[in-house]
């Protein structure tokens, strides 16, 4: 009960420190997060803010590049007798090609000149389809402050060529006297595309709020806050963006400090709102505010990154926290088994041990008589192989036994031609006769070769065989097997019949092995013929696919059904006694077997037929 109890208070305390680890852990990684937000947001200021003068300056060095050219212009006596004579063409054209001129080495846009009453008497477009020459801009706010005897600043889009532009204007004086204005409209486009950037956008609003200039030009017209009717009609008197619908930019200020707005804007393009940080100075140069939007996706995604892995912190931490605790309850809970198991051990070890003796007793006692049964078998296999292979030449004496009596009778009639021979020799050789004794010496020779093939046969045949697998000619072996038993064939008077087809046929097996079952197979008909009248036999072979087929069928009495599963039995015989020990078949079917083959007795319409099957040579192989 104690030990429970014991068990019980360590999960708990375990479980209150799991609660605690998450709970500090959930506190930092969102103090990690905040953190990482800040931080990013700082560095992304700090670099806005550079980025923010750097662009400030080049705008300013634009301007400052062409604000003092029209005080230059202003100054020149052509454009001041230009104004004096007003009505002479010959002066107004040559007017327009100097301005011309002019316009094309300082790179401006557009540079003309205004009377009094806004009317531009001369340009440097006047060659083109929509000069400006004849066309009134006395409602241009640069022309009004140039009237006023000072430079005019503003930024509009051409009324005529709707081509953005930004306008210098200056008096043209005679004795204090203000003649007109000389206008001069420079290109910014080329500010926007310098400064195009994939995660910065520049916008310069006018004093309305309205973007002018922007790395954005989905932005270009749109207010930074909805304008009211008053300023919306102001506007559009000036013609300043004509046929610009001055819609809000759809911005929302997520936040703001001091430095720094975070603001969330809708992309056109993308269809979806992003958030960016919003940095704006304002330029006295121009009276305009400059604004620089930096995207904070890499914040976002920064503080994602590291949230992730402070997660996957906090989650090995907890996951190793439970570990250990489930390691430590395991531990304390192990040992309480192992000391209730080592009690029960400790009692069953003696019981066990007076088992084990006597279970080790026992089975030393049955590996004792296993190795001895084992010993026995492998005698006992080697005793039945020397056994088969004595019994396989005890068959092979059986037969030469059975075949003497017709040996000896082919011997002996040789033996008594020779001593005829020898006799008639020596008398044809006492008569002077030498032919007749040279014939007669030619007859002994070939009945002593005669005699000496008969040995050779005899000599193979009865030696033991090694029992090597080759390819043989079917037709040879035959041919051997035949010649073994000649006598006994022709002392019986027994027909025989062969047949090879192919006749080159040959087969896989021991040369004297396979003459052998031959020999048997043969003796065996012989006998069963003995006595009946025309006795046949037939030696037919022939090729099926892969397999030789080899068929001995005599015109015998046949074999009894009821002993037809029998015959290869060891020492069955339906022979008279004396005649056979019943293990011609059994040592045909084993040679048979261990050259790949299959021996059996075929049905017959008569006599008995005795059919096996070996491997066939293909043609080509060797």
């Amino acid at each position: 009960m104690g030990e429970r109890t014991g068990l019980f208070v360590a999960r708990k305390k375990w479980l209150a420190g799991g609660v605690l680890l998450l709970a500090a852990s959930v506190l930092l990684v969102n103090a990690l997060a905040d953190w990482t937000y800040r931080r990013g947001l700082a560095e992304l200021q700090e670099h806005g803010d550079a980025r923010l003068e750097l662009y400030i300056n080049y705008l300013q060095g634009v301007l400052e590049k062409y604000e003092s050219l029209p005080q230059l212009l202003a100054i020149d006596e052509h454009l001041v007798h230009a104004f004096l004579d007003p009505l002479d063409p010959q002066r107004i054209e040559t007017l327009n090609r100097y301005l011309e001129t002019i316009n094309t080495v300082s790179d401006t846009l557009d540079t003309y000149l205004m009377n009094r009453d806004g009317l531009t008497i001369a340009a440097s477009n006047w060659q083109k389809e929509h000069p400006f020459v004849g066309r009134n801009f006395g409602y241009r706010p640069y022309f009004t402050q140039a009237m006023e005897g000072r430079l005019g600043r503003y930024f509009a889009l051409g009324t005529t060529s709707s081509q953005r532009g930004y306008y210098f204007a200056y008096p043209v004086r005679k004795e204090n006297q203000i003649l007109g204005a000389v206008v001069v409209k420079i290109d910014i486009d080329q500010i926007e595309q310098k400064w195009a950037h994939r995660d910065e956008n520049f916008l310069v609003s006018d004093p309305e709020g309205v973007i002018f200039i922007t790395t954005n030009p989905n932005w270009r017209y749109k207010s930074l806050r909805p304008l009211d009717e008053e300023m919306l009609r102001q506007i559009k008197d000036s013609r300043r963006y004509p046929n610009a619908t001055l819609a809000p930019l759809g911005n929302t200020v997520v936040s703001t400090t001091p430095e720094m707005e975070i603001v969330d804007i809708t992309l056109d393009a993308e269809r979806q709102r992003r958030r960016f940080l919003k940095q704006s100075q304002y330029m006295p140069k121009g009276g305009w505010d400059v604004h620089i939007l930096s995207d904070i996706r890499r914040v976002q995604e920064r503080v994602v990154w590291v949230g992730s892995l402070a997660w996957a912190g906090l989650l090995f931490s907890v996951a190793l926290f439970l570990l250990l605790a489930q390691r430590q309850i395991r531990l304390a809970e192990m040992k309480r088994i192992e000391d209730r198991a080592r009690t029960a051990l400790r009692d069953a070890n003696e019981q066990l041990e007076s088992r084990v003796s006597e279970r080790t007793r026992q089975l030393t006692e049955t590996n004792e008589l296993l190795r001895k049964e084992i010993l026995e078998r492998k005698q006992t296999e080697m005793q039945l192989k020397r056994t088969r292979k004595e019994l396989i030449h005890a068959a092979k004496l059986a037969v030469l036994g059975q075949m003497s009596a017709g040996i000896n009778h082919e011997l002996n009639q040789p033996l008594a031609a020779i001593r005829s021979y020898a006799d008639n020799g020596k008398q044809f050789l006492a008569k002077g006769r030498l032919e007749e004794a040279l014939w007669n010496l030619e007859q002994i020779g070939e009945l002593t070769e005669r005699m000496a093939q008969i040995g050779v046969q005899l000599k193979h045949f009865s030696k033991k065989s090694s029992g090597q697998v080759v390819a043989v000619p079917l037709h040879g072996v035959i041919d051997g097997a035949l010649e073994i038993l000649h006598p006994s064939l022709k002392k019986a008077g027994v027909r025989l019949e062969t047949s090879i087809v192919p006749q080159d046929l040959k087969v896989y097996a021991n040369h004297v092995l396979l003459q052998q079952v031959l020999v048997n197979l043969i003796a065996n008909a012989i006998q069963a013929m003995e006595g009946m009248e025309n006795p046949t036999l037939s030696v037919r072979c022939r090729q099926q696919g892969e397999r030789a087929v080899v068929t001995v069928a005599d015109n015998g009495p046949g074999v009894d059904p009821d002993s037809a599963t029998e015959i290869f039995e060891p020492f069955f015989t339906t022979k008279k006694s004396g005649q056979g020990l019943g293990l011609g078949l059994t040592i045909s079917d084993r040679i048979i077997h261990d050259c790949g083959g299959q021996i059996k007795l075929v049905s017959s319409s008569k006599g008995a037929c005795f059919q096996f099957t070996l491997g066939v040579q293909q043609a080509g192989a060797t």
